[in-house]
């Protein structure tokens, strides 16, 4: 009697761990993208542009941002 309550046991466990394992994986497949949240912009490109000219757009937007970013900004005043 006790072997059958405990092979239930497992078995009632082991159901269990295989649906949050199933809702667990479901969930990682029907993820959406995750949204450019880190404040940097992504590069846009004009879809009807030969790859060339798309890598070209690329490289002066990207070259236009590390410029932007490397200006100097005010320093805020310590003496506040």
């Amino acid at each position: 009697m006790r072997a059958i309550v405990g092979v239930l046991g497992l078995l009632i466990v082991l159901a269990i761990v295989g649906l949050l394992a199933k809702t667990q994986l479901g969930s990682m497949r029907a993820k959406p993208a995750v949204p450019n949240t880190s404040g940097v912009a992504m590069p846009v490109v004009t879809p009807d542009a030969t790859p060339q000219q798309q890598s070209q757009q690329i490289q002066q937007q990207v070259q236009q941002s590390v410029e932007g970013a490397m200006q100097a900004r005010p320093m805020p005043d310590d003496n506040k």
